[in-house]
């Protein structure tokens, strides 16, 4: 069957068409102006994300309780004064018996300076070691915040990328499909075509049309939520540059070594830790309130006053001593205060112990995510060439008269959808690298590099 010139033509509006989209497949990961990369936007967002400054400032907080702590181990040293006008009315009998009333207005004053110096407090000494603990989970937990800016930031860049790249295919199938109508119309009109050729045709670039509206309206959504991450706007990412794509498994390649590395070094599990540990302090610092305490006191203070019975006396007066205080009963207070602690201490340890289980399993499914990622975008890259040939052969089938315009849209649709694959798989692969090296406690900087050294803004 010899094809008509209307369908020649439509093979090589399709083939135009198909080569554009190969050419994205390879150049527009790669073809770039100025532009922020992966590491600028997390630099950029280590300054300016909300949530990082709130757990910096609340790090600076929680150092603070140490030398609050610390205090109370200190001398204490106190000072007051006082002047006092006083107002005295004596009612006595005088020598008649008649009750007689006398008024006397004189000055008073005083002076104390005191020093206490704790001897024994176990309650002072367990809460300084308490604040310890306190100030290492709040360092913990900036430390996690931090991690977690990686992956909220490479999450937020690589979904703006795929929705840009996203957007571009779909405009790259809007030309096809527009050049496919044309072709198909000009058929109908010269006859050698059919009213099914321009519906099939119309149909698929109506459908494109729709997506490129929801493909724009997720580009702007992502960007906004990648914009918000470093208060700023960003116009342009580098893209994807498959050739400096290393498609390198997890080292060690042993999933037990990143759940042990993970155990370790985890920020998550440093702040349960430490809160843990608070928790065992705050049961001691509770049993202690049994304890009795043990100060020195000096102190010395200086009065006078001014009366009818000694005009302008002196008083001064000068203590050194020791103070034992001990508690008999409270009431059941400190019994309470007991078992409160314990109960929090419980709860730390199976908080630690679930926080340590969920660990294991997000440090194999990001294992698995970069290991099966390898080989899903490898299967993907063989997808993408065979579904290339697939349509390259249809058109040229098509050509031949074997096959029809609806074959060639098909053959399209799956090049694009294989396209679409690849790309989101490419970024899967790489955002699960991302979140493994978060997981375990890797630099959270040389985490970016890595990933960054895959992109391109040349």
């Amino acid at each position: 069957m010899k094809a008509s010139p209307f369908l020649v033509k439509t093979v090589l509006m399709c083939a135009l068409s198909g080569a554009a989209l190969a050419s994205w497949a390879q150049t527009s990961m790669t073809s770039v102006t100025s532009m922020m990369d992966l590491k600028q936007v997390y630099q950029a967002a280590l300054e300016q994300d909300a949530n990082i400054r709130a757990s910096r400032a609340a790090a600076d907080s929680g150092r603070e309780r140490v030398p609050q702590a610390r205090a109370g181990l200190l001398p204490q040293v106190s000072a007051s004064a006082g002047r006092n006008n006083n107002d005295l009315n004596t009612t006595a009998p005088n020598i008649l018996g008649t009750p007689v009333t006398t008024n006397d207005k004189y000055f008073s004053d005083n002076r104390t300076v005191q020093l206490r110096q704790p001897l024994m407090n176990m309650q002072r000494w367990l809460q300084f070691q308490q604040a310890k603990s306190i100030v290492e989970e709040a360092e913990a937990n900036l430390d996690r915040d931090l991690q977690n800016l990686v992956v909220r930031v490479a999450g937020a860049y690589f979904e703006t990328l795929m929705s840009d790249e996203q957007l571009e295919l779909v405009q790259a199938q809007i030309k096809t499909y527009t050049a496919l109508v044309d072709a198909a119309q000009k058929g109908l009109a010269a006859g050698s075509g059919t009213r099914t050729d321009v519906d099939d045709a119309k149909a698929r670039l109506d459908m494109a049309r729709a997506q490129e509206l929801e493909a724009r309206q997720n580009q702007d959504l992502t960007r906004r939520q990648l914009q918000m991450l470093v208060n700023q706007p960003v116009d342009q990412i580098a893209k994807l540059n498959v050739s400096a794509l290393q498609l390198n498994p997890p080292e060690p390649a042993n999933l037990d070594e990143w759940t042990r590395k993970a155990e370790e070094a985890s920020p998550e599990i440093k702040a349960m830790q430490a809160r843990l540990d608070a928790a065992r302090r705050e049961v001691s610092k509770a049993q202690a309130g049994h304890l009795p305490t043990l100060d020195a006191v000096a102190q010395w203070s200086n009065s006078g006053s001014e009366n009818i019975t000694r005009v302008n006396s002196r008083y001064e007066n000068k203590t050194i001593g020791l103070q034992l205080n001990i508690p008999l009963y409270s009431g059941g207070y400190v019994n309470s205060t007991i078992r409160q602690a314990v109960a929090e201490q419980t709860r730390a340890e199976e908080t630690l112990e679930a926080l340590r289980r969920d660990l294991g399993v997000r440090v194999h499914k990001e294992y698995r995510g970069v290991t099966e990622g390898i080989l899903r975008v490898r299967a993907l890259e063989q997808a993408a060439r065979s579904a290339e040939q697939m349509m390259k052969s249809t058109q040229m089938s098509l050509k031949a008269g074997s096959r029809t315009q609806l074959d060639v849209l098909n053959a399209q649709q799956q090049y694009t959808l294989a396209l679409r694959d690849l790309a989101q798989a490419r970024m899967v692969f790489l955002l699960s690298k991302v979140r493994l090296a978060s997981l375990v406690g890797d630099d959270a900087l040389t985490s970016v590099e890595q990933v960054n050294a895959s992109l391109t803004t040349n």
